[in-house]
């Protein structure tokens, strides 16, 4: 079994499940007393949003490099970074390391494809939604992506950074996320992503009628499937 580095802390909130779908993944795998080799980093999740606010993704990404060589010299065989807008900053990290960053967007691909679905909706961070750092990544393994409308794209941000993350789950805001995807829908979307690690926290396949791809799970899955490679 391979060790797996998880950069974690942003937020806490979803390095929790990682932790928890991982183990589960690899005792349903292999049974009995079985757990995953886990070698975790968890930064100052303030600090980073203050790199993202200020668009210092520079900086962002020098923090996380400095994650993944203390990982990689701790012994982890590949990382994981347990949120997808900081994503973005993969390759400042992929120069600072020479184990691979198992990236949360080809997993999500991979999934999508196997699953014929090539026209998604994409919830995330207005990071995630408006730059291109995602969507090009999702485009260029032949997925069109459909994003909400601005004045959504920040009522999305808002519960994610205000509610989410610190923990508060509102069905006020379950109910705005269940309308948005409706919306979607009605424009052509075959399936949404839950293109930020804490979204899952709030909506599941329940909630809506269009299949939900929640990038958490996949990308944890993805972690145990190359873990066990």
């Amino acid at each position: 079994m391979k060790t797996i580095g998880i950069i974690g802390g942003m937020s806490w909130e979803s390095t929790t499940t990682y932790y928890q779908l991982i183990n589960q993944e690899i005792k349903k795998r292999l049974g009995g007393l079985h757990s995953a080799k886990i070698i975790l980093v968890s930064v100052d999740f303030h600090e980073i949003e203050q790199c993202q606010s200020s668009g210092d993704w520079e900086r962002a990404g020098e923090i996380l490099a400095q994650a993944a060589q203390s990982l990689q010299k701790a012994g982890a065989d590949f990382i994981v970074i347990a949120t997808n807008t900081m994503h973005k900053v993969v390759p400042i990290i992929e120069k600072k390391i020479q184990c691979p960053v198992l990236h949360i967007v080809d997993a999500t691909a991979n999934v999508l494809k196997n699953s014929h679905i090539n026209r998604i909706a994409l919830l995330g961070t207005s990071y995630t939604m408006k730059q291109d750092f995602y969507k090009d990544r999702l485009l260029s393994n032949g997925i069109e992506v459909i994003i909400p409308s601005d004045d959504k794209i920040e009522l999305i941000n808002n519960i994610i950074y205000n509610e989410l993350c610190v923990g508060i789950n509102l069905d006020s805001s379950r109910k705005e996320f269940v309308h948005i995807i409706e919306n979607l829908a009605n424009n052509g979307a075959q399936a949404v992503i839950l293109g930020c690690t804490e979204i899952g926290l709030l909506i599941t396949n329940k909630d809506t009628k269009l299949p939900v791809f929640d990038t958490t799970k996949i990308h944890a899955i993805a972690a145990v499937d190359y873990a066990l490679s």
